[in-house]
């Protein structure tokens, strides 16, 4: 180094340099590099060695969550395919009990409607025999009631 920065009027003045280059710099660098070798290998070495197995540790946890979370997607899927056919099977057997009760109904329907019909055709044929059966029983008196109404009516003998 100058020896002329190293002794400015300020320095000189106090009495002595400020910095004094002599053999301790050698000292000082010798106990740096053995204090660097030391600290290397029982401080930052463990310290990088842990920092590295801690990435690891959490990569891998990473990769198994990736793992999991594509596992449980797959599960849902799958669960999700089951309820859909679980709810498409529900769907088909209401759809048969449906079409099985409107059949049963148009049955059960067309029965009523043919039992309703028959004692309707029975009813009008029975009113029709009663009808024709009174007519000629009232059939030989017609001509003598009407003479008598017609007399009533009009108030003398109808012949």
């Amino acid at each position: 180094m100058d020896q002329a920065i190293i002794n400015s009027p300020a320095t000189i003045a106090a009495g002595h340099p400020l910095i004094d280059i002599d053999w301790t710099v050698l000292v000082q660098f010798g106990m740096f590099l053995v204090l660097f070798f030391i600290a290397n290998k029982l401080l930052f070495q463990p310290y990088l060695a842990l920092r590295e197995r801690r990435k690891a540790g959490i990569e891998g946890a990473r990769v198994e969550a990736a793992g999991m979370t594509a596992q449980a997607d797959a599960k849902l899927a799958d669960y999700e395919k089951q309820l859909d056919a679980a709810r498409n099977r529900a769907n088909e057997e209401g759809r048969k009990i449906r079409l099985e009760a409107a059949t049963h109904e148009k049955q059960v329907t067309d029965q009523a409607r043919a039992s309703a019909q028959q004692a309707m055709d029975e009813a009008q044929a029975k009113v029709r025999a009663e009808t024709e059966a009174a007519r000629l029983a009232l059939l030989p008196q017609a001509n003598t009631m009407a003479k008598q109404i017609a007399s009533r009516l009009l108030g003398r003998e109808v012949a």
